[in-house]
């Protein structure tokens, strides 16, 4: 007993008595103020060569992107926003176009947070106070700054151009995309329903190298950056991203993601089974205990 209570206050002395269940809710702020394989050679950008035909383009693009069904990742995440820092190792399941499970392991690789993101909604589980969160992402409309939507969320940590509130880009979508070619990238832009802009920079072999969205004429804009792309599975998949959040051009937090290990099409198991002793507690009482909201 006396072990188990000296971990615990080592853990709160680390990460606070609030624990580290708000690391997700700062991931979903992070990504959401609008929206043993081993790597080997490192990949440098291209700058582009001869323009190409709109379909031409888009169709290199999609060969050039990301590809897998199963994906798993080691990495090490570091957020600063809200006047608060966290960082830990992050294991991270893809299950393509399914689901997504995140396990936050701060120290000797104990989980304290496990969260799965699938196509309808979230749950969130906090062992280290025996809670847990599980929503729709429709009760979570009015709680998030847009409507969520997985598959772009899927797109984003995998590094794959995507359509707003769309679950793939089909060849006759291609036209929803303005592109201009000139010196040593290639810009490509959207708009999604509510006017939000998505800017994607690309170089010269079609590699997504960022993501910028904004709602001008507000004051918010995301940028989502690629770098330190290396072959994994004899594919380049950039190993740092490096995402920042703005208010009126002023930064208001960042969040790296550095991966150290990526494998794909292995077996992959999402499992989020909820113990029967845990406390079922909402998204909203996560964000007042983030924000120090007591009302």
């Amino acid at each position: 007993m006396r072990n188990k209570k000296e971990k615990r206050q080592k853990r709160e002395k680390a990460y606070g008595k609030k624990g580290v269940l708000p690391f997700i809710p700062f991931f979903l702020f992070s990504i959401l103020i609008f929206t043993g394989c081993k790597t080997s050679k490192k990949v440098g950008t291209v700058e582009t060569g001869r323009a190409k035909a709109h379909n031409e383009f888009f169709d290199s693009m999609h060969k050039q992107a990301f590809q897998y069904d199963q994906f798993t990742a080691r990495s090490n995440i570091d957020i600063h926003v809200l006047g608060e820092s966290l960082s830990s190792r992050v294991d991270m399941k893809i299950v393509r176009d399914s689901a997504l499970q995140l396990s936050v392991q701060p120290f000797l690789g104990i989980e304290v947070v496990r969260a799965e993101f699938n196509t309808t909604g979230i749950i969130i589980i906090d062992r280290m106070n025996k809670r847990y969160v599980s929503e729709s992402y429709e009760t979570l409309k009015g709680q998030l700054p847009i409507a969520f939507n997985y598959y772009n969320l899927q797109a984003l940590l995998t590094n794959h151009l995507f359509i707003p509130g769309e679950q793939q880009i089909s060849t006759k979508q291609y036209n929803r995309f303005k592109l201009t070619q000139e010196g040593s990238a290639a810009e490509i832009q959207v708009k999604d329903a509510m006017g939000l802009l998505y800017l994607f920079m690309a170089d010269g072999e079609e590699k997504l190298l960022s993501t910028f969205v904004t709602n001008k004429p507000g004051p918010y804009a995301l940028k989502w950056t690629y770098t330190d792309f290396r072959l994994t599975d004899s594919q380049p998949f950039p190993m740092l991203m490096d995402i920042q959040l703005m208010e009126e051009g002023n930064l208001m937090g960042t969040m790296k993601i550095a991966f150290s290990k990526i494998q794909t099409n292995i077996p992959v198991k999402i499992d989020t089974s909820i113990p029967d002793k845990y406390k079922r507690i909402t998204f909203a009482q996560i964000v007042k205990s983030l924000t120090g909201n007591k009302k």
